[in-house]
């Protein structure tokens, strides 16, 4: 159903299909009850929510002892569904309980006209009933029930289809095309193709069932290292479980994580060097930052423009930075970090670095331009830190699996340009706002029928294309608006909560704008720093250090949680991010000596 179809086409569906039962149909098998766990008795079991937003409840209930309950939020209407075998040319009688504001409860695809009923104001149990006549060929439906945009909560229970059972549900054909990815030391990605039919896929190492997922995607971690695994899937639907899949066998590493992480130390502090300009913080000399921070990301380098793809990196001049050492001092002290296990690397952007790679020219630009300032420094690899316009989506671009817009497509070629010119130890780490990420789980581009923000969630084709050479990703939980977890609740900045839900969508992963056949797979717990201003001056959204020691304990050792609920513990989490070590040098190092004195434990 089209989530902005009017309240009178609503209605005027449901007249259309009363003209419908005058007609009368060839006998047909006798009638019975089709919808399968309406009482939802048995959890969600046969039904699908939207973005997470369905969950069983014990009260209020109409019948037995449970009930559904949805949550509208965003741009999500709470749809619950469930698909169901029917046979072509044949009556059906929808109906249902439900509490709450603006209810629907309605069927489509029956090949003949879709059909609906609502109810907008039921402080109480109310049924709802309508009735549809099947197609000449149709031979399944999908009956759901949903809420409407900005509304609270609604309920529903007793859900009945009733008319002439189908032919029964096949069981679905095995998976094919298993493939594993680049494994890490610990993981191992896996893809197959889709398979027609399956509602979900269980995946198996050895003879273990370790995973069940809805896309036909899945990386299996908590390996051991320099280990050989084999992998098989199953596809599932309400018939059970098809034969498994041909096995792929694939090796874990030997140490450190994927995409540059050898070399990082298990929980690693991420910060960066205000290296080319001068503000209130100061400036730092780099052989003065201290051995508390592992990886050091000289902000910034910048474009010539905004679209050449020329990207320049020098040193903050004298006149605004009384004290900056001379080129060949840093480059020295540069090389001092490294030989102690440090890495440093150039940040591309920031907040005044737009930088849109519109065309190849600017795109192979880029590639050059990096590698000089790479080579001219001896840093260990790229941080790519694309604010405010650098990257949108166009309209039409609406799979962060196959991107089409040209900032997009252009930027993923660039950085695996760079990866395979500079090998396996090419450090990559990206640095995105909440908005290009996180948001994504609500809104994508412009959206199916045009009108929002392009920017929505943008970054996540290019997290998703790079997450096999990606180090590290720390989201800016910072300078960011309310943004919905997983929960369906929205979280604000400043506490605990706030980095806790945030991390939690990375690290299970989430449909992108609710479309669960478009599901953004989790990334490693050792590809995952949460990102934090390091004082009250370097940005809002600044978290005590009693609150991010919570978060810390929360997603590692699943205590201190406080009332949002993860979906895993990760005691392999890699650490924390802050910008910046200027800001917290002009905060007595509040920042890093918390994260020295953490007990990760």
């Amino acid at each position: 159903m089209d989530r902005t179809r009017p309240l009178t086409l609503l209605l005027a569906g449901s007249l259309a299909a009363g003209g419908l039962l005058a007609l009368t149909p060839a006998a047909q098998a006798a009638d019975s009850e089709l919808a399968r766990n309406g009482g939802f008795e048995a959890g969600l079991d046969g039904w699908t929510c939207t973005a997470g937003s369905g969950a069983v409840v014990p009260s209020p209930v109409h019948g037995g002892t449970k009930a559904l309950q949805a949550t509208p939020a965003g741009s999500d209407n709470a749809k619950c569904s469930q698909t169901v075998t029917v046979k072509p040319n044949s009556s059906y009688t929808l109906s249902g309980w439900v509490r709450g504001s603006y209810v629907y409860l309605g069927a489509s695809g029956t090949g003949t006209t879709d059909v609906s009923t609502w109810t907008g104001s039921a402080p109480d149990w109310q049924k709802l009933t309508t009735s549809f006549t099947t197609g000449a060929s149709t031979t399944s439906v999908t009956i759901y029930t949903h809420g409407w945009y900005g509304t609270p909560a609604y309920q529903a229970d007793d859900l009945s289809l009733y008319g002439p059972g189908g032919d029964p549900v096949q069981l679905p054909a095995a998976p094919a095309g298993l493939t594993a990815g680049s494994p890490t030391s610990t993981a191992v990605p896996l893809t197959w193709t889709a398979v027609s039919g399956a509602t979900s896929y269980n995946v198996y190492r050895g003879t273990t069932k370790v995973q069940t997922v809805t896309a036909p995607s899945a990386t299996v971690s908590g390996l051991t290292a320099s280990t050989p695994y084999t992998f098989q899937v199953t596809a599932v639907n309400s018939a059970g479980e098809s034969p498994k899949s041909a096995a792929v066998t694939a090796t874990t590493t030997s140490g450190g994580g994927g995409g540059g992480g050898v070399g990082l130390p298990a929980h690693a502090l991420v910060g960066y060097l205000h290296a080319s300009f001068a503000n209130g913080s100061g400036y730092t000399r780099m052989a003065d930052v201290p051995d508390s921070w592992d990886v050091i990301n000289l902000a910034f380098g910048e474009p010539t423009s905004v679209t050449s793809g020329d990207i320049r990196f020098s040193l903050c001049p004298a006149t605004e930075c009384p004290g900056v050492e001379s080129p060949a001092d840093f480059k020295a002290a540069i090389k001092a970090k490294q030989a102690a296990g440090k890495k440093v690397l150039i940040s591309i952007g920031g907040q005044n670095g737009q930088v849109q790679l519109a065309t190849t020219a600017a795109r192979d630009t880029f590639v050059s331009s990096v590698s000089k300032i790479i080579d001219e420094y001896g840093l260990d690899g790229l941080d790519i830190d694309f604010e405010g316009h650098s990257l949108s989506l166009q309209t039409g671009d609406t799979d962060f699996r196959n991107p089409t817009s040209p900032v997009i497509v252009n930027l993923i070629q660039a950085v695996k340009t760079l990866k395979a010119k500079y090998g396996a130890k090419f450090v990559l780490t990206m640095a995105p706002e909440t908005f290009f990420v996180q948001l994504g789980y609500q809104y994508y581009g412009s959206g199916p029928w045009g009108g929002q923000d392009p920017r929505a969630g943008a970054y996540l084709p290019v997290i998703h294309a790079l997450r096999d050479d990606l180090t590290l990703l720390h989201v800016q939980d910072y300078n960011s608006g309310s943004i919905m977890g997983l929960d369906n609740q929205y979280h604000s900045m400043g506490g605990a909560d706030f980095h806790i839900a945030m991390t939690d969508m990375l690290l299970t992963g989430f449909p992108v704008a609710g479309n669960t056949d478009r599901f953004f797979p989790a990334l490693r717990p050792e590809q995952v720093a949460i990102g934090l201003p390091a004082s009250t001056q370097a940005g809002n959204g600044h978290t005590a250090p009693a609150e991010v020691n919570k978060a810390l304990d929360c997603l590692t050792k699943k205590t201190n949680c406080g009332s949002y609920q993860t979906h895993g513990t990760w005691p392999s989490l890699r650490g924390l991010m802050t910008w910046s070590i200027n800001w917290d040098r002009y905060n007595q190092w509040q920042f890093s000596q918390n994260f020295d004195a953490y007990n990760w434990s």
